[in-house]
């Protein structure tokens, strides 16, 4: 088979010699590829898409020759899902819930405590009295004992293979996702469950989780000098077992036993010699109860990252457990100084956290439960559900074999029948077919609308996706599954071949012409016989023209083409409609926009009247400049008016930079700190009207002149000031700049003023010396003032996405670790550095304002906000100096997250971390960083305890990167 470009050509290759008007029925079928042969199963391996005769690979491998009626459906045996005799029932994981899954067999498997719960009071028993269980209400347990019961008595006696144990989870509140501390699980719910069984009246129940579960030990001390022996008697229901640096079970219940010295500062004070003595101290086992938990300690916390870490040490245990030498009894015995005997059975495991022993006694085991009849019928329920399901499901099973068997014979009767040959023939879509032969998805109707062309026929684009098949295949499939439109050798459309047919010819042409333009523009242009043509339109004639005569559908536009992007599509936008119209025409790069002759010569060439006259073959519409065509005068002017408006902008700035030179290269400034004695009044401006006059008189051509004070931007909606003498010394000193006298004078003569601001100093009182007051005019606005004070603290503790700054402090001075990464740094460029030059005419609303009147206002502060963003520009910026990191944080972020980031910053854990900023510790981790004062720009002190030795270094221990949440939030705690 010819590759796919090849048949292409191939398939049009007759348009070459024929006109459009001479197509004909033959060169029709020729362009829809009805001449190629079709291909030979097994010779052909894959379909191609190319040649719509080829019916090869599209799915039918699948149901021709013999099938397994297995292969009918995806529905597994429901016999599987049933438990198999002598066999126990297991429990669904919900995701991360195999801890809890472990425990609840565990439970299960203890006769006593299944016998228990058995024996608890039941709401079901209440209403299930005399009449049953109604019919149609779902069981809801009530009570954690309850949703125990109900699980026991399905693990017991359902007939599923595993049951679903997500109202038991749910009853808890615990999140399926999340792996969680089995140890842990473990002792809160023991915990939970002994204090609800504790209200039973029954003792059996009351007393069930210590009777099973509950054990003895001592502390025991022994002083070294009198022998004095004190205990301390304690229960426990585990026992937690270091395992690090051993490799068996019973040297880690040796160490857990072992005695402890009590020596130097750790002396014991004895009561018997009333001082502190030299002493030893170990635990010793009393009594153990039935069911001995030993939690084997696999987590350890690490202090560098603050969270667990998994110790994955080989720990060997047995089946039979002697736990005899470990026990202390009333006479002592030989037992307690022989070595613990191993049991038959050894094990070794790495990942084992909890061991569970049973004891052995002489006494008769319990071998059977019953459940109660009130639990026996929800059990009984739930098996009819089971085998209602099960005879869905073989149900289900059977109905798709039969539907896969009829389909069988379909395909097979059909497929043979499909290739059309010398017949009358249908098109079909290639897709349709593919999902008729599979057997996964239901077979929709016939659907070749995405075929057709404008016309309402089959598209001779389209036929790569076509598949040619005899009318009576069609016949079949349209009375089984309807749909069309049937597509006959009626429906291949003469009109789009015949076009074409024509566009091939013109683009044929066009290659010619393409030639024959580029060698006329190689020739010299004489006299005013030339036409001036764009030079981008120049560079892109041909693709544009190419563009042209690849328009979809019906008749091929020859008025203009395109210069930018593709002929739009029906589906386009009206958004992108508008974009596309308002983009250039072919030599539409060279009108002004008087739709004129543009000015400059630069973006247009003179080309010879022969080669304009090829051009205009494809863009008839296209704008035409003989080379007399005198430019657009209206731009001429424009032109003159812009030299003249840059020379006077020239002489303002030289002008402006003569009369203010000390404000413009920023000397010799007067403050309010530090007051001037050779005057009593200094004017005020904003220090943003001071950087945009600067920028306009370092580059006066490419700036707009400013021509207002703008100080109204310094002023409430009242005319008061809105900053104090004592904050414009301080915080709001950057965003005022202040003029001498005389400067203010010249500031009157080459600017409009709209207010006045000005600070005076006098000297009151009859004291010597006297007493300075400064008296700003106008006044200040209380009111207006503490409004701005409120918004702006709102602001900096409503910040996302802010940087602050951390400083590492060792024996009081500042450094950095060099080894530890930065995750963020500032920049030291300059807001002035960083802004670009406004363009010409550009206006700045801000420095436009008419003289207007101080009639009051009511009070908002949004004229405020926008003031601190568009005119203040508050120059907050820390510089960044060595021996500091910068940090991306948010205000509603916690200490505690702030404490990661200086963690994974500096390599020191949290809990080593001493915080402080301005002298305030910061100490709440859980408190935010915006009701802790941090706000943007902040500098934070980090003071770094030292670690002592942990498990960091051992090669045995993996890290668990989850967050230490445990059970907050559950059942388990109470909520």
């Amino acid at each position: 088979m010819a590759p796919r470009l090849q048949l292409e050509k191939a398939a049009w290759r007759w348009a070459e010699t024929v006109r459009p008007e001479e197509v004909s029925q033959e060169h029709i079928e020729t362009a829809y590829r009805i001449w190629l042969e079709p291909c030979i199963r097994g010779v052909c391996r894959r379909n191609c898409k190319g040649n719509p005769n080829c019916l090869v690979g599209i799915g039918e491998h699948i149901w021709l020759g013999e099938i397994d009626e297995n292969s009918f459906h995806n529905i597994d045996d429901p016999n599987c899902e049933r438990r198999k005799k002598n066999s126990f029932v297991g429990l669904t994981n919900l995701g991360a819930t195999c801890y809890v899954n472990t425990f609840l067999q565990v439970w299960f498997l203890n006769l006593e405590l299944r016998q228990a719960l058995y024996l608890c009071p039941s709401t079901c028993g209440d209403y299930v009295m005399g009449d049953g269980i109604p019919e149609g209400k779902d069981y809801e347990p009530q009570t954690i004992c309850e949703h125990l019961q109900y699980l026991f008595a399905l693990l017991q006696n359902s007939n599923r293979r595993y049951i679903d144990p997500s109202g038991f989870v749910k009853a808890l509140g615990l999140d399926t996702g999340q792996q969680q501390d089995a140890q842990e699980f473990s002792k809160l719910f023991m915990s939970l469950l002994e204090d609800t069984l504790s209200k039973q009246k029954n003792p059996d129940v009351r007393n069930i989780v210590q009777q099973q579960f509950c054990g003895e030990y001592a502390y025991v001390t022994v002083c070294n000098q009198c022998g004095r022996e004190s205990k301390l008697l304690s229960k426990f229901y585990e026992l937690e077992l270091n395992i690090q640096g051993h490799k068996q079970l019973t040297d880690c219940i040796s160490e857990f036993l072992k005695e402890e010295k009590l020596e130097g500062d750790n002396r014991y004070f004895c009561e018997n010699c009333q001082s502190k003595q030299n002493a030893t101290r170990k635990i010793r086992l009393l009594s153990l109860p039935c069911t001995l938990n030993l939690q084997l300690m696999r987590f350890v916390f690490d202090r560098q990252t603050g969270h667990k870490k998994k110790l994955n040490t080989y720990i060997g245990f047995s089946e039979i457990l002697d736990m005899e030498p470990y026990v202390e009894h009333k006479e002592p015995s030989k037992s307690q100084t022989r070595k613990p005997k191993c049991g038959k059975g050894t094990h070794c495991s790495r990942n084992a956290y909890m061991l569970v022993y049973r004891l052995q006694t002489q006494e008769k085991p319990t071998t059977t439960v019953q459940v109660p009849a009130f639990l026996q019928e929800l059990v009984d329920r739930d098996n009819s559900k089971f085998e209602e399901w099960c005879i869905e499901m073989a149900e289900m099973r059977k109905q798709s074999v039969d539907k896969g068997k009829a389909k069988h014979e379909e395909v097979k009767e059909l497929y043979q029948r499909l290739p059309a040959g010398a017949e009358p023939y249908e098109f079909v879509s290639l897709e349709w077919l593919q999902k008729w032969l599979d057997e996964s998805t239901p077979t929709k109707p016939i659907d070749n609308h995405a075929c057709l062309c404008s016309h309402d026929k089959l598209h001779p684009d389209k036929i790569s996706i076509m598949k040619r098949i005899s009318e009576y295949a069609a016949d079949i499939f349209y009375s089984r599954y309807g749909g069309g439109p049937r597509l006959t050798v009626k429906a291949l459309c003469k009109e789009c071949v015949v076009e074409r047919c024509r566009v091939l010819r013109l683009k044929s042409q066009l290659n010619e012409d393409y030639k024959t333009v580029n060698n006329l523009l190689k020739a010299t242009v004489k006299g005013n016989d030339g036409f001036w043509v764009g030079k981008s339109s120049l560079r892109s004639w041909r693709q544009l023209a190419l563009e042209q005569l690849d328009e979809p559908d019906g008749d091929v536009d020859q008025s203009n083409g395109k210069m930018n992007g593709n002929t739009l599509n029906k589906d386009e936008s009206k958004e992108e409609r508008k974009e596309e119209e308002e983009e250039l025409n072919f030599n539409e790069d060279i009108l002004c926009p008087h739709g004129e002759l543009c000015i400059s010569e630069n973006e247009r060439r003179l080309v010879s009247k022969e080669a304009w006259s090829k051009l205009q073959q494809y863009f008839p519409k296209a704008p035409e400049f003989p080379s007399y065509r005198e430019c657009c005068s209206q731009c001429k002017i424009l032109e003159r008016e812009g030299e003249e408006n840059e020379a006077l902008h020239k002489m303002i700035a030289n002008e402006q930079k003569t009369s203010l030179p000390n404000l413009f290269q920023d000397k010799n400034r007067p403050c309010l700190s530090n007051w001037p004695e050779e005057t009593d009044v200094l004017y005020i401006v904003s220090q943003f009207f001071v950087e945009e006059w600067r920028k306009f008189v370092r580059k006066p051509t490419r700036c707009s002149p400013v021509s207002s004070v703008g100080n109204s931007a310094l002023l409430c909606p009242h005319g008061g000031l809105m900053f104090t003498f004592a904050s414009m010394t301080k915080e709001d000193s950057k965003l005022i700049a202040l003029l001498w006298p005389s400067e203010w004078h010249m500031i009157q003569k080459l600017f409009v003023v709209d207010h006045v601001i000005k600070i005076t100093r006098t000297e009151v009182g009859e004291a010597n010396p006297s007493e300075t007051q400064y008296i700003s005019e106008p006044k200040l606005c209380p009111e207006c003032r503490e409004g701005l004070l409120c918004q702006q603290q709102r602001d900096l503790r409503e910040y996302t996405q802010a940087t602050i700054y951390v400083h590492k402090v060792v024996d009081n001075k500042k450094v950095m670790k060099d080894s530890a990464p930065e995750l963020n740094v500032s920049s030291s460029e300059t807001e002035e550095d960083k802004e670009e030059a406004k363009p010409d005419g550009e206006k700045d609303p801000d420095f436009n304002q008419s003289n207007g009147g101080t009639k009051r206002q009511k009070i908002t502060h949004q004229n405020y906000i926008a003031y601190q963003k568009q005119v203040i520009r508050r120059s907050m910026r820390h510089r960044k100096v060595r021996g500091e990191k910068a940090l991306l944080v948010s205000a509603n972020q916690t200490l505690k997250e702030l404490k990661i980031q200086i963690m994974h910053a500096f390599s020191v854990a949290p809990f080593d971390q001493n915080l402080s900023i301005d002298g305030k510790i910061l100490s709440d981790d859980c408190a935010t960083l915006g009701t802790l004062g941090v706000i943007p720009e902040s500098v934070i002190l980090l003071k770094a305890d030292e670690p002592i030795a942990d498990y960091a270094a051992m090669d045995d221990v993996m890290q668990v990167c989850m967050p230490e949440e445990g059970f907050k939030g559950t059942g388990l705690l109470g909520h």
